[in-house]
This record gives structure tokens, C-alpha cells and sequence, in this order.
């Protein structure tokens, strides 16, 4: 029983390696939140900050990934890459058949079953290796079954084969192995192969070519050269196909030849099809010699002659209806002809020929056959008196009875008998069989389930439990006996259909969950979902059908046609559905919504003027209504002067003879002051609003300070204009004295004036020293002249030394107090250290010796003092 590979998992990674096809597993650093990905911490070394590139570029080509995903599912671009591939494919088809419908004049009808094995090599994942349950790749090695035309890995059938051979010759011993060459069976239709016909390299379909190249513009396995195999059944002609999977074509060569009965005219007809009939009556005379074939013309032998006559039994008594094909048979009457003996009848039933001479004539034996009588036939052989001595049915002993007729008695005699298994012995009859209750303990040929059975003698028969193991497909269990390794691939075979259910492929039990479906040239024929009454033509397909890319075609309230692509199911993006649980959580895709959308407005251009009349543009259909230029109005007001500011608005026409250029009702109302030009030094405005014409004369009365600022003066505004400079700075004075301070802060002596006062002060001031104790009257402009000064005499100076050293003294007497002080304290925790105060509290008199300041201040203030008193 040849096993399946021992792993699949094990089977697939070598279908992997075989492919060249490898998963690469990233090993990115653990998820960070969002944004700190591309963060260098400092002092990070060069491997990390890699890694955290690496990571970013993952990420970046995952979204992209993500993002073509969904333009791919949002797009029917696919169609077209697969219209692309089909016409390839039918090329590659067509460039392969070409030397045999050039033998057929073009008729392809014989060629569908090579066709569906071609398919299936061109569709991926169609190819399915039974061993491994995995797809057979283009650029994989592989092993196609000359009985059932199935491919497998050629790793994978080597170790079938292999293994099939192992679990066959693992019972034999020693000296039988090798003797005997047996076979392993493919895995699928079961054809035997001999040992040296194990496959050790990969080869192309033909056999011709060994490691064909992989060429996109061939058949996958394919060496691109004719076949060239003989046809089977053989007719001596070679298949003019290229290098191609399954089966070789029925052979297209024309040859002349008859019917089957040989009757009519030899014909040209195809060598696939040359053994024709001329469906004329056979005529071939039946095996009854009596009657000839009616059957039509046929191959092979004819028919047993299908009539119905009365034919006699072979001794002739009895006559009855019987089928013309078999004429002879037996009645059941005995012969009863008497034998040559005349004393006996013949005892056979219906029988041919003589009846022979009488059984009990010539010698005859005992019933022992140890003495021989020559004795007449009525008389009956004596017994000799003799022992018997036939071996009785224990094959051991011999019968102690008298030469007797009939059988021997059983055997009798108590024998040491050993049971089955060889383990127990026991006196008993030879007769009786001796079985032990001791049950088998060993391993049956399923390596898996003891023998079971009572004092078995150790060739244990095959297991007879049901293995029931899940079989690779997933779906079957195996309905063999139990058996060592691996069970037989699922026989059974799946029907993969498209939606419309119109186009099947055959692939193997268990492949139905991981291949495609097969693509579907019929139409669509869903109903559409939008408001047209026809959809677009696409071929079948799962899933919901693509956007219908019509024009939409509603009549717009306007009552023009909505232009755009149909829009009754578009899809719309939602978001804001889930709310991330902390920055650290990736973010969700997505989610598309099917909607339908209200039409766009209408877009056709409509000619609109602006409400000002200033220009024509060409505006959408939905907003063609009079609009706003944005610029201003422009219009003449009534002042004459200025223009409507407003921005551009409707205007109403008072009269038909109005002019365009004229302000209307609507225009704004002119609310500026007039802005002419005034007289030269009069600074009020016109008091009329803006007017045409000139301004009237200015008759205010101006509100002036005189030039000190302290008095308010009032004056008519046209003498003010109209007067010289000296009049002018006559009419503003106050005629008070001036108020300003002078830089040496006196007041300035003149009458109110103009500009800066003069420098000359005449005030008279007292001068004194630095110490402040003596003092002089002189002029103040001498003063800031710097003409007059005032020196300390010989006292002050005295003074001043005096001062110093009574500040000298202080800071000396300061210094030695805080000596003292921190003697004190520096004593006193020192007795608190030694326990001096455990039981008295004592008072430490600290005699405080006065310091210089203290002693001699009196001494030192009162001639000080006087001499104060004295400079007052």
C-alpha cells in the first residue's frame, strides 16, 4: 500500500523550495505610537536607528500595498490584464495544434481533451500535486503518470516511490529480499511501475528534453518541439502535436479501409476512426452451423445464434425447446442400460456412448486393502481379519481396529498436546484440538493494532479495522483497511463553477477552498441596480458587478441631461466610526459605503449680464441668475462730484431717454463733506455739504491760545488770514508777562512772546561751599557762567577728618563685639558637652566689657555739636 508524503506541511516547504518562492518575515521593532517611529533618542546606536528606518519603509510599503488593494477592487482594470492573458494563452494554443489541423483541415473537435489538460497548466493553482495537496508551479521539476496523465512534484513522487517500495519488501526476510523485483503504484490511477522505472530526473512532456527551460510562450513543462509519441492504440503513426500534458490526440492521418464484414467498398477515412461498419446484415454463419448473423455489420466474433428449437438430451430420451447456441445438455433420468454382466444396471445419469463394464468385475480388496479376491460381481468382498492400520484423520496414529468397511473411528489415544502458540501443553485426546486462552500480543501489518486473537500461531492475519484517517482533501476519510504509513491521495475530484454555474473545471478533492474560479466568457446576467434599463456588458463574475460607468441621463429641473458617469451606487468613505483607544493603536481602514448621490448641478454655460450692465460671462446652468460683477457702481451722483461706490447693483430707469451713465434711486446718496479748496491759513472746511460750484466766504471765529498758553483768545478767522507776520504775532500775544522757567529755573522777565525766552538772568542767589557752611550772594548768569565759585576753608576740613575717624571707631567696636559673642556660645556648648549641667542649672555671668565708642562718645559729640551750632 504506497503512502502519501509523511508531512504535508514538510511536502509543501519542499514544493516551496522547489519553486523558488520564500516568505520574507520582517523583523521589525515593536509597534510605537504614531509619530514617534522616526524620533532619535539620544544616544542611539547606528543598528537601532536602522531598524527604526526599515520599520518606516515597511510601513510605507504596506500602505501603498493597502491602497493599491482597494483601487484594485474599486477598478475593473483586472478584465482587461485577463482578456491580455487570454489572448497569449489561445496563441500559445493555436501555434500548438497548428501541424494537426493542418491535418484536419481546421476540425479541432478531437482535441478538447488535450485542450482542457493545456488549460489547466496555463490556470494557476488548476495543477495540483496529490502528494503534497500544493500547486505545481512553472519553474518546478515535476513527474507526469503515463497511465492517467497526472503531474506531480518530481521530489514528491520520488519519495512515493520510495517509500512504496519500502513498506512492500519490509516483511520479507533476509533471504528473500531482493529476489524479487516489485512494483509502486502511482498514486492516483494505481499503474504499477517496476523499481528501475523510478523518475530520478525531470524531463518534459515528450521526453525528449531534460530540464526544459522556462519559456512564457510555451506550454509550462513543455520543450516546444513535436511529440512524436506513438498513438495508443498503436497504428503505427506518431502525434503531430507540440510537447503538451495529457493524453496524445486521436491520430489524424487518412487511410483507405473496408468495413468490418468486408463487404463494402474500401474507403479514405481517418486512422482514429478506420474500423467502420456498413450497418449491411453480417451473413456470417452462427456456431449452430443452421443459421446465419442478422446483427449489422460488427468487429469480433459474432453472437450466439439468439433462435429457439427442440433439441433431444445427450441420451436421447427426452426432446425439449432449447437455445440454438447451446444444443447440447443432460435430463436428469439414470442410464439404467444394462452392464455387460447381466447382473447389474448402469447407475450415471444421461450420459453419450457406451456405459462401460460392471465396477464390481475383476479383482477387488478388502476394505483394508491389504488382501485381494477374485470374486464374481454379485458377491460381496470380504473382511481379511487383519488389523486395519489406515492412519486416522490426526495424521499420527493408525486405526486398531479389525479390517472393517466404512470410515475409521476417531482417534482415541491421550497425547501431550501443545496448543497454537507454543506457550502451554496439556494430555488430552488426540482428537481434540488444543487452544490456549493467551492472547496475541503482537503488532499486525498496520504497525498500530495488536492481534487480539486466542493462542494464535504467531502469522497474525491483516488488520480488519477500517483506517478512517482524514485524508489530505480534509473533507474524506479513508475507507482502506488499516494500514503503515501514509493513506492514498482522495480519489475523488471536485466541480469548481463560476457564478452563472456555466463554466466547470475538475480539480482535485480539497483544492476547491484555495483555487480560483474558472473565468467565464458568458455575460453577465444580474439585472442592473441603478435606474438603467440595461447594464454595461462584462463577463460573469462573484461579487457585486461593477459600477455602471453609463451616463446618468435624468432631466434636471432645468431641463437639461445630467452628463456625468451614473451615480446610484458610489461608493463613500466613512469615517469617524471608531474612536482609537490611545495613539498607540493602529489606525482602522476605511470603511465604503454603496449610496446613491443626488445629481451634481447643472454645469452647461447660459450668457448672463451683470446687474451694473458692465460685462457678459458665461455662467453654469444652476447659478445663471444676474450677479455682481464686484466691481463699483461707477454712476454720476447729483454733487457732481463724485461717483456710486456701491458695488455692482441694479439700477432702475426712470425714462427710456435716461442716460446710462446717471445714478439711479438705487445709487448711494453722496454724504461727503465738500473737500474744494480754502482760502490760504483758513482751516475750516466749507460749512455747505459736497455742492456744486464755489464755497461762501469763511465767517468762524478761531479759538486761539496767545503764545504763553494761559490765555484763550477769540478772532475773527478772515482778519487772521489777512493780516502780515507782525500783525499776526501782535493779535495772539496776551500782553501778560511770560510764564516759562529759564534753564537756570527762574522766570523770564519779558511780556508774552514768541519763541524761546532770553539766556541773561538777573536773579541774585546764594553760593556755598561743599560742606555746605559757608555762602555768598552773586548774579545767576554768572553763576551758569561759571565765573563765581566758593572754597572750603581750613575748619571744614577738620571737620570732615573727625567724622571719619568716629566712623572707624564704630566699625571696630562692631567687629570685636560679634568676637565675643561667638566666644560665648562656643563655651557654652562645649559645658553642655561635658554634663556640667546635669542636677544645677547655673548662670554663666559673662562680665561685658564696654567698648572705646562707649567710653569716650561724650568726649567726642559735644565739640561736634558746637561747632554745629556755630556754622548755623
Amino acid at each position: 500500500r504506497p503512502p502519501a508524503a509523511r508531512g504535508r506541511g514538510g511536502a509543501r516547504a519542499a514544493a516551496a523550495g522547489a519553486s523558488g518562492e520564500c516568505r520574507v518575515l520582517p523583523s521589525t521593532p515593536r509597534c510605537r505610537a504614531p509619530g514617534l517611529g522616526s524620533r532619535r533618542r539620544p544616544g542611539a546606536p547606528a543598528g537601532e536607528l536602522s531598524s527604526l528606518k526599515k520599520f518606516d519603509e515597511i510601513k510605507k510599503a504596506n500602505q501603498a500595498a493597502a491602497k493599491k488593494l482597494v483601487e484594485d477592487q474599486l477598478s475593473s482594470s483586472s478584465e482587461d490584464d485577463d482578456e491580455d492573458a487570454e489572448v497569449k494563452q489561445g496563441k500559445i494554443l493555436d501555434k500548438t495544434f497548428t501541424i494537426y489541423t493542418s491535418q484536419t483541415d481546421g476540425d479541432a473537435s478531437e482535441l478538447e481533451r488535450t485542450r482542457q489538460y493545456m488549460n489547466e497548466a496555463f490556470q494557476s493553482g488548476a495543477m495540483t500535486c496529490l502528494i503534497c495537496i500544493a500547486s505545481v508551479k512553472r519553474n518546478q521539476a515535476v513527474w507526469s503518470c503515463c497511465g492517467c496523465f497526472c503531474i506531480f512534484h518530481l521530489v514528491c513522487i520520488q519519495k512515493w516511490a520510495k517509500d512504496s517500495l519500502f513498506l512492500v519488501s519490509s516483511p520479507l526476510t533476509d533471504d528473500d529480499f531482493g529476489k524479487k523485483d516489485y512494483p509502486w503504484p502511482c498514486p492516483k490511477c494505481r499503474f504499477e511501475y517496476k523499481r528501475s522505472e523510478t523518475p530520478s530526473r525531470y524531463y518534459c512532456y515528450c521526453g525528449k528534453v531534460e530540464n526544459p527551460t522556462v519559456d512564457p510562450w510555451l506550454v509550462p513543462h513543455s520543450c516546444g518541439q513535436i511529440c512524436e509519441r506513438e498513438f495508443k492504440p498503436s497504428c503505427g503513426h506518431k502525434c503531430l502535436l507540440l510537447c503538451h500534458p495529457g493524453p496524445c490526440p486521436p491520430c489524424p492521418k487518412m487511410v483507405t479501409t473496408t468495413c468490418h464484414c468486408k463487404k463494402a467498398k474500401p474507403v479514405p477515412r481517418r486512422c482514429s476512426t478506420k474500423e467502420w461498419s456498413c450497418r449491411l446484415p453480417c451473413g456470417r454463419t452462427l456456431l449452430c452451423g443452421q443459421h446465419a448473423c442478422e446483427n449489422p455489420c460488427h468487429a469480433g466474433d459474432c453472437q450466439p445464434c439468439p433462435r429457439v428449437s427442440k433439441q433431444r438430451c445427450i441420451c436421447g430420451r427426452q426432446t425439449a425447446e432449447r437455445l440454438c447456441a447451446s444444443p447440447q445438455w443432460q435430463c436428469d433420468q439414470v442410464c439404467g442400460k444394462c452392464l455387460p454382466c447381466g447382473n447389474h444396471t448402469c447407475e450415471q445419469v444421461c450420459h453419450a456412448g457406451p456405459c462401460g463394464d460392471c465396477p464390481r468385475s475383476g479383482k477387488r480388496s478388502c476394505p483394508c486393502g491389504k488382501t485381494k479376491f477374485t470374486l464374481p460381481c454379485t458377491e460381496d468382498v470380504p473382511t481379511c481379519g487383519d488389523s486395519c492400520d489406515k492412519v486416522l484423520e490426526c495424521g499420527i496414529h493408525k486405526c486398531s481396529q479389525r479390517c472393517h468397511r466404512g470410515p475409521c473411528e476417531i482417534c482415541r489415544q491421550e497425547v501431550e498436546k501443545q496448543c497454537r502458540c507454543g506457550k502451554h501443553t496439556k494430555r488430552m485426546p488426540c482428537h481434540k484440538p488444543y487452544l490456549c486462552e493467551t492472547k496475541c500480543t503482537k503488532i499486525r501489518d498496520c504497525q498500530k493494532h495488536q492481534c487480539r486473537r486466542k493462542c494464535c500461531s504467531g502469522n497474525c492475519p491483516p488488520c480488519d479495522q477500517v483506517c478512517g484517517r482524514t485524508l489530505g482533501c480534509r473533507n474524506h476519510k479513508c475507507p482502506s483497511g488499516c494500514h503503515r504509513g501514509s493513506c492514498n491521495p482522495c480519489p475523488e475530484t471536485v466541480d469548481v463553477k463560476c457564478n452563472c454555474g456555466k463554466t466547470v473545471i475538475k480539480v482535485p478533492c480539497g483544492r476547491e477552498r484555495t483555487i480560483k474560479p474558472p473565468k467565464c466568457k458568458q455575460l453577465c446576467s444580474r439585472p442592473p441596480t441603478c435606474h438603467h434599463s440595461t447594464q454595461e456588458k462584462h463577463y460573469c463574475h462573484f461579487g457585486r458587478c461593477p459600477p455602471c460607468r453609463q451616463p446618468c441621463q435624468k432631466t434636471l429641473t432645468c431641463g437639461h441631461l445630467c452628463p456625468v458617469s451614473c451615480h446610484d451606487e458610489a461608493l463613500v468613505k466613512q469615517t469617524g466610526l471608531h474612536q482609537s483607544a490611545g495613539p498607540w493603536e493602529q489606525p482602522s481602514e476605511p470603511a465604503f459605503i454603496q449610496t446613491a448621490l443626488p445629481c451634481p448641478p447643472c454645469e452647461v454655460p447660459i450668457p448672463v449680464e451683470c446687474l451694473g450692465l458692465h460685462e457678459v460671462s458665461p455662467l453654469p446652468c444652476h447659478s445663471a441668475n444676474p450677479y455682481s460683477c464686484k466691481r463699483s457702481c461707477g454712476r454720476l451722483l447729483d454733487c457732481q462730484n463724485h461717483t456710486c461706490m456701491k458695488e455692482c447693483h441694479h439700477v432702475t430707469k426712470l425714462n427710456s431717454s435716461a442716460d446710462g451713465k446717471k445714478a439711479g434711486p438705487e445709487c448711494s446718496q453722496c454724504e461727503e463733506e465738500c473737500t474744494k479748496p480754502r482760502p490760504a491759513g483758513c482751516p475750516h472746511r466749507c460749512v455747505l455739504p459736497c455742492h456744486p460750484g464755489d464755497c461762501p466766504s469763511c465767517l468762524q471765529m478761531l479759538k486761539i491760545k496767545c503764545h504763553c498758553k494761559l490765555s484763550v483768545l477769540y478772532i475773527e478767522c478772515l482778519k487772521l488770514t489777512c493780516v502780515d507776520l507782525k500783525e499776526k504775532e501782535l493779535l495772539i500775544s496776551c500782553r501778560n508777562q511770560c510764564p516759562k522757567e529759564l534753564p537756570c529755573g527762574h522766570r523770564c522777565k519779558e511780556i508774552c512772546h514768541s519763541g524761546s525766552c532770553p539766556l541773561n538772568c538777573s536773579q541774585k542767589v546764594k553760593l556755598r561751599c561743599l560742606c555746605k557752611r559757608l555762602k555768598k550772594e552773586v548774579q545767576c548768569s554768572k553763576i551758569q557762567e561759571g565765573q563765581v565759585s566758593l572754597e572750603c576753608d581750613a575748619l571744614c576740613k577738620e571737620m570732615k577728618r573727625k567724622a571719619y575717624e568716629i566712623k572707624e571707631a564704630e566699625a571696630k567696636a562692631a567687629l570685636e563685639e560679634e568676637k565675643r559673642r561667638q566666644q560665648a556660645e562656643l563655651e557654652a556648648f562645649e559645658n553642655r558637652l561635658k554634663g556640667r549641667r546635669k542636677n544645677k542649672k547655673r548662670k554663666d555671668e559673662v562680665e561685658v566689657e564696654q567698648s572705646s565708642w562707649q567710653k569716650y562718645k561724650n568726649l567726642i559729640m559735644l565739640p561736634v555739636f558746637g561747632v554745629a551750632v556755630v556754622m548755623v
